[in-house]
């Protein structure tokens, strides 16, 4: 079967075909709709394109059309890349990686874990808007003398009073921008507020999800970004394999038989990778640590070493036992016991805890910024 390389671009695609002995038989450049007809005049072949903005919705467009499309992470192109950079260098390096056996690719999303992943794109945002907003807003105060204690809580629960005393002592066009900045942040607490209620109605809904909130530590947030990121989880053989994925385990500059173990690696996507650990810092904190078989573990690895090391410690197993409860389809159990139905082992009446990024006091916190 050939193969062919495409270096994808918003209207312009450079393509390379090669046989399957690697020499090279066709280049063309083809706008976006030349390339959807030169594909369904192309006998079935090996499409492999970079993991980039796009790829996805083309590799369903191939695949109806009867290729078998390959998606390789950009970083592990370029090390096929031939002296100078080009389009067309990139299309026979996309062609050139995606024959090596051992080439890891990345599985087509749906269109269902493409909308999930946007709505996770946009809580993001607007949480990052907040914290800019926050910021603004405390610096004004600090610049005319008003201090409030660091924390979102504890400015919420202030909030009357810091409005009258910078009523009282401000300008009243200062007064007026100040109450501007707070009606932006009631504005986007209401926004977050829409997209945690959409989350957690898909969070209830989706099997994969339901099943991923019976990990301590895993709320609707993290269940929802794992199925939108990874789906069942099958592009990895191990639990192993997405928590190296996900950045979570030690980076090592091993050399001459030696091992060196650094630092996680912070490899692969942050941002699930922020709410895991969110998760397992959860688990330190608010599990009863009795009932599940990591429980002692967890208790003598805080015994001898820093807090924020168990926690991301604590991540890394969560991650594990998350691409299981994915991969085998049945809920985590907590207890460390035989299952009868042929489970790992816990009861599906495990409590999850809520994603630390919402809080337990979300909605009073909310409630307390709306009567501000």
């Amino acid at each position: 079967m050939n193969i062919i390389g495409i270096d994808l671009g918003k209207t312009v695609f450079h393509l390379i075909a090669m046989r399957p002995d690697g020499a090279i038989f066709t280049k063309k450049r083809l706008s976006r709709p030349q390339l959807i007809a030169f594909m369904s005049n192309t006998p079935p072949s090996v499409v492999a394109m970079e993991a980039s903005c796009g790829a996805h919705y083309l590799g369903r467009l191939l695949v109806s059309q009867g290729h078998e499309v390959k998606l390789i992470p950009a970083q592990f192109v370029r090390p096929f890349v031939k002296s100078q950079k080009n389009d067309y260098v990139d299309a026979e390096a996309i062609a050139e990686a995606a024959q090596r056996p051992t080439m890891r690719f990345v599985p087509i999303k749906t269109e269902d874990q493409l909308d999930l992943q946007a709505i996770h794109r946009v809580r993001e945002r607007l949480v990052e808007r907040r914290t800019a907003v926050i910021n603004q807003f405390r610096a004004f105060l600090l610049e005319r003398g008003i201090v409030v204690r660091t924390g979102r809580e504890c400015l919420l629960r202030r909030m009357p009073e810091v409005l009258a005393t910078a009523e009282a002592q401000l300008a009243p066009r200062m007064f007026r921008l100040l109450t501007s900045v707070v009606a932006e942040w009631r504005a986007i607490e209401t926004e977050i507020a829409e997209m945690d209620r959409e989350i957690g109605m898909i969070a209830s809904t989706d099997e994969a999800c339901v099943r991923l909130q019976t990990v301590p530590g895993i709320g609707p947030l993290i269940a929802t970004a794992v199925v939108a990121a990874v789906g069942n989880g099958a592009a990895f053989s191990r639990g192993r394999e997405f928590a190296a994925w996900l950045g979570l385990v030690p980076r090592q500059a091993s050399t001459g038989g030696k091992t060196k173990l650094l630092g996680i690696s912070k490899h692969g996507n942050t941002y699930l990778r922020w709410l895991f650990i969110h998760g397992g810092r959860s688990v330190q904190h608010r599990v009863s640590r009795e009932p599940h078989a990591f429980g002692r573990w967890l208790t003598e690895l805080e015994s001898r070493t820093h807090s924020n090391v168990a926690g991301v410690a604590m991540a890394n197993k969560l991650a594990r036992i998350a691409w299981v409860v994915l991969n085998r389809q049945e809920p985590y159990l907590r207890m460390n016991q035989p299952s009868s139905g042929g489970g790992f082992g816990l009861s599906t009446l495990a409590t999850p805890v809520s994603d630390a990024a919402q809080g337990s006091s979300m909605n009073s916190l909310r409630s307390a910024l709306t009567s501000a």
